[in-house]
């Protein structure tokens, strides 16, 4: 790998501009107390229950989220040139997502191979045909970012199913905000805290045919034992609507109800954080307790809507990803803004040739993996570690993607010797409704807090940060 990008003091040690108030005042603070601030945020995040749940051992582990207190910062002009890719990448993930499950011109026009799209496990034959409320099958979209030089980004990874991590970046602010007041009168920071707000509009106007004056908005969530739970009961009451599980709700005269003290009231939008497979018994996993027996029924026949829309997980897949530029350019008619990082589709003879000979220096993942997991990052790995992930590529080649390991972006964090840089990427979060496409200024930071890691997720050690987004 090159040399790697500094955010705050670019390839020169010259201090970017971004960054200016923010020295000036680290550097007439006293490191004492930002260690006492630090230690801190650290109780708020206790107290407030800001917690995240790891699997892959005999229980559930609960884990604090690791919160670092130095900003990640971002220019005003560098963020428009980036929100400008992002609403362009979602409007083709959109289009790309209805064209699908209709007409699949796109397969038709040979852009992206038929079996990637039958065969593909995320493709859910129940959407054929079915126009979500407003043509909105992606109401709520993460698209993970990261930066390789002087505005110079990537996108990472789609999340179009159920993209997480948007309280821990409210909740990153709201704690900056209460310890670090004076830092927000020196820096001219646009504001994050109406997503909530935001949200419950967006929803509120993708209401299906069904619905009655004032919308009904509910959060489903799987329960208390989800690793995304302290998110699905924050966003509930943030936005003032009820959080249900499965067994609060059922069909009821062709509508989806939940109970209350009253009975049972009908539900308009149903923003749902249960996988496909779980959503309804009847049409998926007869085994699934945490969904509702009936709701694709009553989606189909425009009854409810569901956010984001079932199906819409096919756009997460990394194989799919690796067709964006083309996907982008066949429903825009526009070169892709953003580039993708450059992939071997591991189901291709010759690119799992080349995967296998350059294993040691490349990032290899599941196609439907997530949150770190079933991934090798190949310059980290160990001999047994590549031996194993050689015989996982042989068996499955059609599960995995590969990737040149990029020399990610740093931004300082705050530690014992002062500031220290650590590799970062960037989640944006984007609300889209028939009114229109809003990006929140900014989105999650999430910081690979061990030295030279490249792994940001929470889940395999990294923390968050709050992220700025400057007014010009």
């Amino acid at each position: 790998m090159t040399e790697c990008y500094d955010e705050m003091w670019g390839r020169s040690e010259v201090l970017r501009a971004p960054y200016r108030g923010f020295h000036d005042w680290f550097a007439q603070e006293d490191p004492k107390r930002l260690r006492a601030k630090q230690r801190e945020a650290e109780e708020i995040f206790r107290l407030t229950g800001i917690t995240f749940n790891v699997y892959g051992r005999a229980e559930a582990e609960e884990r604090l989220i690791p919160f670092d207190i130095v900003p990640r910062i971002i220019s005003g002009a560098e963020w428009a040139r980036l929100s400008r890719g992002i609403e362009q990448r979602v409007r083709a993930i959109n289009a790309f997502l209805h064209d699908i499950y209709h007409g699949q011109e796109i397969v038709k026009a040979g852009r992206v191979p038929q079996e990637m799209i039958a065969r593909n496990d995320a493709f859910l034959p129940h959407m054929i045909g079915v126009r979500p409320p407003g043509g909105v099958y992606t109401h709520i979209v993460g698209i993970d970012l990261v930066c390789t030089g002087e505005g110079e980004f990537y996108v990472l990874e789609d999340n179009a199913r159920t993209p997480s991590g948007v309280s821990y970046m409210l909740e990153n602010r709201e704690t900056m905000l209460q310890m670090f007041p004076e830092l927000f009168s020196r820096n001219r920071v646009q504001p994050v805290q109406n997503y909530p707000a935001n949200l419950r509009r967006s929803l509120a106007a993708c209401v299906p045919p069904a619905a009655g004056g004032d919308p009904v908005v509910a959060v489903l969530t799987p329960g208390i034992f989800n690793s995304a739970y302290f998110e699905h009961a924050f966003l509930a009451d943030q936005m003032g609507v009820e959080l249900v599980e499965g067994h609060d709700l059922r069909v009821v005269d062709g509508r989806v109800a939940m109970r209350t003290t009253r009975g049972y009231t009908p539900i308009d939008v149903l923003y749902r954080r249960v996988d496909d497979e779980f959503l309804d018994p009847l049409n998926f996993n007869p085994e699934s307790a945490l969904g509702v027996p009936g709701i694709m029924d009553v989606y189909r026949a425009g009854g409810i809507t569901i956010a984001n829309a079932p199906g819409t997980g096919i756009a997460d897949d990394k194989a799919v990803y690796s067709y964006m530029p083309e996907i982008v350019e066949f429903y825009t008619g526009e070169r892709p803004l953003l580039p993708n990082v450059p992939t071997w589709r591991c189901s291709e003879p010759e690119a799992l040739a080349h995967v296998l000979d350059n294993l040691a220096d490349l990032v290899v993942k599941e196609v439907h993996g997530s949150g770190g997991y079933g991934m090798l990052v190949g310059p980290a790995a160990t001999n047994k570690d590549l031996a194993a992930f050689r015989r996982k590529l042989k068996a499955r080649p059609g599960n995995y993607i590969a990737q040149p390991t990029l020399s990610l972006s740093t931004v300082p964090i705050f530690s014992r010797t002062g500031l220290t840089p650590r590799h970062v990427d960037l989640r944006p979060f984007v609300l889209v409704s028939p009114e229109g496409i809003r990006i929140t200024p900014g989105g999650l930071t999430r910081v690979a807090l061990k030295k030279g890691s490249l792994v940001v997720n929470s889940s395999q050690g990294g923390g968050t940060k709050d992220t700025w987004v400057l007014e010009d």
